[in-house]
């Protein structure tokens, strides 16, 4: 097995994290002619182009990406086990999550996370959407969708919708559920599905009704927002097991059927990382915590 030079592999690794020769150079201590002299090293080993320059602008080409994917795994577990005989492992963690499963899940646990592991120093990396896996973009996930090339998933959230409103605009409302909500304004969340009241829509076609004409809806591009309008006495809106708990002070989940959206949150990192102690860890706190606080998957 013969290894390409070791030193252009981690050269180009710190490139392509970067996309910048003159920030690779910083970080490495080097020349940026000494950078580009490996990179040159590195593509004439493989005989594969690695980087593109359009102008100012770097990029990885698809051989690069694919390459940087395989490295990047490589070269942490080289660290990790160096850190293991140096008498420290690496415990610093970065978690892409959304942003609504952070605020109103996540960061409520975290004293207990820290109290647990101490030594575990993870950084939160919010995400509205569906996060690329990538080490460029964190260690491990939280997403709907963990089908990456060489990645590893543990289901942890099986998603429900159902509609809350606050306790003073419920006590406004007359008559039998569920017909009875159609007296509310409608909240209807954008990121939830892609059209505007598609939310609404679905919930009421899997209840066997029809959204009536001419019912106030507003609209709003995240859950957050929509909740917090909720919150101030402006309509009903969706929220998930995660969101609001029974007890909640402010809005109170409604008698009516709930919405299964099929979608399952995923903890998910590279096959390759599953056993670093940083990430082993944080994935059987999750597991558990999860299982205590949300229905089974």
């Amino acid at each position: 097995m013969k290894l390409p030079p070791l030193r252009a592999v981690q050269y180009f690794e710190v490139v392509a994290r970067l996309l910048s020769f003159s920030r690779a150079a910083l970080e490495l201590n080097v020349s940026q002619s000494a950078v580009s002299h490996q990179i040159r090293l590195l593509e004439d080993f493989l005989g594969e182009r690695l980087l593109l320059r359009q102008g100012r602008l770097l990029s990885l080409t698809l051989q690069g990406e694919i390459y940087f994917e395989g490295i990047a795994a490589g070269l942490g577990q080289i660290a990790q086990s160096s850190a293991q005989l140096r008498g420290g492992a690496q415990m610093q963690l970065r978690l892409a999550v959304y942003s609504s499963f952070a605020v109103k899940w996540l960061i409520p646990r975290l004293a207990g996370l820290r109290q647990l592991y101490p030594e575990l120093d993870l950084s939160l990396e919010m995400v509205a959407e569906d996060p690329e896996l990538s080490d460029r973009v964190a260690d491990c996930f939280i997403t709907v969708c963990p089908n990456g090339r060489g990645y590893s998933h543990d289901r942890i959230y099986q998603e429900r919708l159902f509609p809350v409103c606050s306790r003073r605009l419920l006590q406004q409302v007359e008559g039998e559920w569920p017909g009875a909500i159609w007296q509310l304004p409608l909240l209807s969340v954008q990121s939830i599905y892609k059209s505007r009241g598609e939310d609404w829509q679905r919930w009421a076609e899997a209840g066997g009704m029809r959204v009536p004409e001419g019912v106030r809806m507003h609209h709003f591009s995240h859950v957050l927002l929509a909740m917090e309008a909720a919150a101030w006495d402006q309509g009903v809106t969706f929220v998930n097991d995660y969101m609001v708990r029974p007890d909640d002070p402010q809005l109170v989940r409604l008698p009516v059927h709930q919405l299964e959206t099929g979608d399952a949150f995923y903890f998910t990192c590279k096959r390759g990382r599953a056993h670093e102690p940083a990430i082993s860890r944080l994935r059987q706190w999750l597991l558990l915590e999860t299982c205590q606080s949300l229905p089974s998957p």
